[in-house]
């Protein structure tokens, strides 16, 4: 998703289902890819004691945990090799930065890389270092996989 914010929770379910819109990076077409999304809650159990949950992301507030789940399966009858999971991210979303595996884009997917190691021009002419706030997509190379192998990747984030 491009510049531009987000107002409202219709808006925000609206840019979460291009979160359920994942494309292979080599346009292999026999990648399966499925997403289920919850928002994790805390809530506090008969003894007093906090529960987490997980709960439907239907509705989202801000400071809201949002879980996402990607399930992937070659469906094909040859072995993927080189294939990547790439998201879009709303904007609005903070994504957990805590797994190694995730490649981070910051220019709608054009430089990947970890975020202390991307750049971005400034007005007048110089860089700066990339925030969390810059990310535009996340993206994961995915095993060498034979015909019918499946996995899963999830990542969290927060909503702003």
């Amino acid at each position: 998703m491009k510049a531009g914010t987000l107002a409202g929770p219709k808006a925000w379910l609206g840019a979460l289902a291009l979160l359920g819109a994942a494309m292979p990076a080599m346009a292999q077409p026999p990648l399966r890819l499925d997403t289920q999304m919850f928002v994790e809650r805390v809530t506090t159990d008969l003894n007093g004691r906090p529960r987490r949950i997980l709960a439907s992301a239907n509705r989202l507030t801000p400071g809201d945990q949002l879980i996402v789940l990607l399930y992937w399966r070659n469906e094909g009858s040859a072995p993927l090799r080189a294939a990547a999971v790439t998201r879009a991210l709303p904007r609005g979303v903070e994504l957990d930065l805590s797994d190694p595996a995730m490649q981070l884009s910051v220019d709608g997917g054009v430089h990947w890389g970890r975020l202390d190691q991307l750049w971005l021009p400034t007005p007048l002419g110089g860089t700066r270092r990339a925030v969390a706030a810059d990310i535009t997509h996340v993206r994961w190379t995915l095993p060498p996989a034979p015909a019918g192998h499946a996995g899963r990747l999830s990542y969290r984030a927060t909503i702003r």
